[in-house]
């Protein structure tokens, strides 16, 4: 069985994921923002042997790198489903380091997670069918340009899959696949999202779990339930990955 670590795992398609990896046997190590999800977290888990809870605000370059050591300290981990994500609604909301929420959380937590945690042959990145957007990556965090959420939002998840795409061409050793798990009624969501929840977390188990001989060999990847999408053509170009490696590198002194 594996040992597998779900960011934003205490709520929606990460609660999910990991519950459902957790009835299948793997040991699983849930992520909450802060002390108190950690706790209803923890009381929801009370019976649950195999789990563990780490904290951390992935919205903060520091916290991140705490929750990287958290997960370290509990042993290598086996793969790791970058699910933690925040949406597009409402004005610009920045970071305590001055970065967009959108690209903080979406984009850099993964990076410098991928840098620092310590193990993992399976990787899983939350993109989102609304990747099919430009890159602006002089622009990334939102300096010069009127601010716009759905399309930093979308941003957002072109930069992270382009970045699943890179760890594969990158580290072929490891399997590193992006997934789109439809419009879901997550809080992200919201509770008239047309897809179903379930089928929305079941691609990302499977590759985190290795447990679909279709599945498991496959890397560099963008699938949506169960199977393999066409992404935007951005994502395979070297140049920008390598822009958005250099720039989280850049950001949060964290090298990968």
């Amino acid at each position: 069985m594996a040992r597998i670590f779900v960011s934003g795992s205490t709520t929606g398609l990460g609660l999910i994921a990991g519950k459902r990896l957790l009835a299948g046997g793997h040991a699983v190590i849930f992520h909450a923002r802060n002390e108190a999800r950690a706790a209803d977290l923890g009381r929801e888990l009370a019976d649950a042997r195999r789990a563990s809870i780490v904290i951390g605000d992935l919205g903060v370059i520091e916290e991140t790198r705490a929750v990287a050591g958290q997960v370290n300290a509990l042993g290598p981990v086996d793969a790791a489903i970058h699910n933690a994500g925040v949406g597009y609604g409402g004005a610009p909301r920045q970071t305590a380091d001055g970065l967009p929420d959108t690209f903080a959380v979406n984009v850099l937590a993964p990076y410098i997670l991928t840098a620092l945690i310590k193990g993992p042959t399976r990787l899983v990145y939350l993109g989102s069918s609304m990747h099919h957007v430009a890159p602006n990556l002089e622009d990334a965090l939102w300096r010069n340009r009127r601010w716009n959420g759905s399309q930093a939002y979308s941003e957002s998840k072109l930069y992270v899959t382009a970045l699943a795409f890179a760890i594969a061409r990158l580290r072929p050793h490891i399997r590193s696949n992006a997934v789109d798990p439809g419009w879901v009624p997550t809080r992200m969501g919201g509770s008239g999202a047309p897809d179903n929840l379930e089928e929305g977390a079941a691609t990302q188990i499977i590759l985190a779990s290795g447990g679909d001989d279709r599945l498991s060999l496959l890397t560099g990847q963008y699938l949506h339930h169960m199977e393999v999408r066409q992404p935007a053509r951005a994502v395979r170009d070297v140049a920008l990955q390598h822009g958005i490696l250099d720039l989280c590198a850049e950001i949060s002194e964290v090298s990968l």
